[in-house]
């Protein structure tokens, strides 16, 4: 890996070729999901806060029966010769854990669903596979629009701003996992350009566009900057499905689909006077509690 930071984005290049990137609308038209929420206006979008650690580190909030009801629920109009994600299988690799606090083995298997894939990559790594979906369909548009480019690089993992994607990490799996792998690289090591605390996020990859200070509140929240380094506009959040030269998405995009699709993203499971790791504060859980040995009793 080279510095994480020349991963964040999609090439001037690649970007042509996708539906929906960092700085081009989402692909929010109507989807015939199993629920699908009313998405709230996006003067609420709020630039320090765009999704909990809670909602973005659960990564038992979907099973893969879940994830393919999911899919399977999702109008989807594929490129002649595509599947659809609900339809689409591929034969994955072994993932050997790497580090105590990063992602668990992950092994690979023959013809794998889509559902599966993002399922066990979830448990893996930690990362919820909600966030998993969205980044998905920020990236791709894969599960309303998929074309051969956009399982290529499904997650826009590997594709900076200067050159076109790195080929070694295309890939359905290959994304989807060293996404997930990438988001608790940025969890594990968070002293990087986007952390928790006041920071300077720009409006598009033109530094001409323009920079306002963001006070970031959570680490998730801190790995999708690192992940997609601008937020909105003025003219973006005014008019989301057109914004101007300066709009960019990515984040917005993120905060949308999700709202869409499993709710408000900032919502947490438990209340605030429970244990922080409870809630996924800083992406780690609870520790387990270790199982004492039973004991004899003589009667």
């Amino acid at each position: 890996m080279s510095s994480l930071g020349r991963f964040a984005r999609l090439s001037a290049a690649a970007a042509a070729i996708l539906l929906l990137s960092s700085c081009a609308p989402a692909d929010t038209g109507p989807q015939r999901v199993d629920r699908t929420l009313p998405e709230p206006p996006t003067t609420e979008f709020d630039p320090s806060l765009i999704v909990s650690d809670d909602a973005f580190y659960d990564s038992r909030a979907m099973g893969e029966e879940q994830i393919q009801a999911f899919l399977e629920g999702v109008s989807c109009r594929a490129d002649a010769g595509v599947p659809c994600l609900a339809e689409y299988t591929e034969t994955t690799t072994t993932q050997p854990a790497v580090g105590g606090a990063h992602c668990g083995e992950y092994r690979g298997a023959v013809d794998e669903p889509a559902s599966r894939i993002i399922a066990k990559t979830a448990v893996a790594c930690g990362i919820s596979p909600r966030t998993l979906l969205v980044l998905l369909q920020k990236e791709q548009s894969l599960l309303t629009r998929p074309t051969t480019a956009g399982y290529e690089r499904a997650t826009g993992y590997a594709c900076p701003d200067t050159a076109d994607c790195d080929q070694k990490y295309f890939g359905f799996f290959n994304q989807v996992y060293n996404a997930a792998w990438q988001f608790r690289q940025y969890t594990e090591a968070p002293e990087r350009r986007y952390m928790i605390g006041e920071t300077s996020i720009g409006y598009h990859p033109d530094a001409a566009c323009g920079a306002s200070t963001v006070a970031i509140r959570n680490q998730a929240t801190a790995n999708l900057y690192n992940y997609t380094p601008y937020q909105p506009n003025e003219a973006t959040l005014a008019d989301p499905s057109g914004g101007d030269a300066c709009g960019a998405y990515g984040n917005l995009n993120f905060w949308r689909l999700w709202n869409r699709w499993f709710g408000d993203p900032t919502a947490e499971r438990f209340p605030a006077f429970f244990s922080p790791c409870t809630r996924l504060v800083g992406g780690h859980a609870c520790p387990t509690e270790p199982t004492l040995p039973a004991v004899a009793v003589t009667p």
